[in-house]
């Protein structure tokens, strides 16, 4: 789902936190949590929204998306204003460049989505994000003129996560390599714990009997030179061969 990709990771990159950027360019993998927030948090269940009119809401309703679209304290936030005991906010990412660039044998260029202070029963309640982070710590590292990037995620959906984790991550170390000047190196992927849903047994069968495809691959078709000045019409996917998608619902666990 490439449209799907870029429009996540560009939401991420551009440190947004509302899904009302998702859902007016008709990306809809973010649409169960909030929509989830919103009826736990419903006084009444007499008014409540169906999830299709929850989301009309938010695409035509500034007021309505502000209040409802919000996902506090999730990757754009943690990734590029991370909130702190002084009320300053961090911009990890662009720390990480800016380190790259100055020093290419730097071995402290992480970003960190895994907050504590936000995260279940270890938030209290009116400060928890009600959002499980998954994908929650990377590290770039230079070697031998090439830059890779190495992602830590702690609990991974194998058949319907993963493979958007890999395209969208992929991308991001093209991105940074890009823009520090560097080559792209790899993209290593390492997990805490990985399994299959039960609701999506019979998609896995289907796609173990399909033989895989050459990779497709990326060219950047304009010279950006920072994180804010990227934009999505800057990448071009080439030679993207693939067979017919296979359906399966998102596990709201």
């Amino acid at each position: 789902y490439w449209k799907g990709v870029m429009h996540e990771l560009y939401w991420f990159m551009s440190g947004q936190t509302n899904i009302k950027y998702l859902v007016d360019n008709n990306v809809h993998i973010w649409d169960d949590y909030p929509y989830k927030i919103y009826g736990q948090k419903l006084k009444t269940q007499k008014s409540k929204l169906s999830k299709e009119e929850f989301i009309e809401k938010i695409k035509n309703d500034k007021k309505f998306a502000k209040k409802w679209g919000e996902l506090p304290r999730i990757y754009g936030e943690m990734w590029r204003r991370w909130p702190t005991r002084t009320k300053r906010t961090i911009d990890q990412l662009q720390w990480v460049i800016n380190e790259i660039k100055a020093d290419p044998n730097c071995h402290n260029a992480l970003v960190n989505s895994w907050n504590p202070e936000y995260l279940y029963t270890m938030a209290r309640y009116k400060d928890t994000s009600h959002f499980p982070i998954c994908h929650n710590l990377y590290q770039l590292n230079v070697i031998n003129g090439k830059l890779s990037l190495q992602l830590y995620q702690r609990s991974a959906d194998l058949f319907l996560g993963v493979p958007f984790n890999i395209a969208s991550y992929a991308l991001l170390a093209l991105i940074i390599a890009k823009i520090t000047g560097y080559q792209p190196g790899e993209f290593i992927h390492t997990f805490g714990d990985v399994h299959v849903y039960e609701l999506h047994s019979q998609q896995v069968k289907e796609q173990l009997r399909r033989k895989p495809y050459p990779f497709p691959t990326i060219k950047f078709i304009r010279n950006f030179q920072t994180i804010d000045d990227f934009k999505l019409t800057d990448v071009l996917l080439e030679n993207y061969r693939f067979h017919p998608p296979i359906k399966a619902g998102l596990s709201v666990t």
